[in-house]
């Protein structure tokens, strides 16, 4: 079991949600300060964090943020890349970048890149984004490092507010066997992102044994609801959801969700 799946013997309490959207009035620039923006959009809105909120940011606004951005004009794709972008109707630049960010290729068939990006995560063409970035002129990454950039943010809220929330950077990810995207999170800071009822009997006395919530993406599937593609809200406050705090520096995080290659059976 990872150091940072949680095993508790009590139950937890079950309650209401509320999911609060953050809207933000325009772009969001290289080294501009997300919680400064985030900040004054909540102030906008009549919002006021509460200890104990969760934060769930989309992860193209952190990029932009953190200038995670490449200008298309200036990628030369490969021989190959052009090939593949030729055959299915694609951009060589965007191929082009998908395989620079990946660690391996998982799958290539009919237009789709399924990669393994330097993270870990699988997922397709390495993350690389060009909407609702800024018309097609830029392509956005994944940030290099998301459990530090929800750190990051994390440390200058509690430094703004004085108080303790979770921050959670979410991206859509598709998955096997099912159609559609959906939102997983890919930075973690703040509380566990599993919750392991490993060893807790049901109410018939049954004792669970591979149970295993992956609780910060449940979290961020919901903020995705709230947020939408089109909706000009990248970020949202979840409310009344009662996690397990995580306060050790640099511990766990979404490094935690991927599976390791020992135990995947589709590897």
């Amino acid at each position: 079991m990872g150091s940072g799946v949680a095993r508790h013997a009590g139950k937890r309490a079950a309650g209401e949600i509320r999911i609060l959207p953050v809207a933000v009035s325009g772009e969001i620039r290289a080294g501009e300060s997300l919680c400064a923006r985030l900040l004054a959009a909540a102030r906008s809105l009549g919002l006021r964090f509460r200890d104990g909120d969760i934060l769930v940011v989309k992860h193209k606004v952190v990029s932009k943020a953190e200038g995670a951005l490449v200008a298309l004009d200036e990628i030369r794709p490969s021989a190959a890349s052009r090939a593949w972008a030729r055959r299915y109707g694609l951009d060589a630049r965007v191929c082009e970048l998908a395989l620079r960010e990946s660690r391996r290729i998982v799958r290539r068939k009919r237009g789709v890149l399924i990669t393994e990006t330097k993270h870990g995560f699988v997922c397709a063409n390495s993350g690389v984004d060009v909407s609702n970035v800024d018309g097609g002129r830029h392509a956005a990454l994944l940030p290099v490092n998301p459990d530090r950039s929800a750190s990051k943010l994390r440390r200058e809220l509690k430094k703004q507010l004085g108080i303790e929330i979770a921050v959670i950077v979410s991206d859509s990810f598709g998955r096997p066997w099912r159609e559609g995207l959906t939102e997983v999170a890919i930075g973690v800071a703040g509380m566990r992102p599993l919750l392991d009822y490993r060893g807790r009997r049901d109410p018939h006395g049954y004792s669970l044994h591979a149970t295993v919530d992956a609780v910060a993406d449940e979290l961020a599937c919901a903020a995705g609801l709230v947020c939408g593609k089109l909706a000009g809200t990248p970020a949202c406050i979840i409310r009344g959801y009662s996690y397990y705090r995580e306060t050790r520096i640099g511990s766990g995080g979404a490094r935690e969700l991927i599976r390791p290659a020992r135990n995947d059976l589709f590897r």
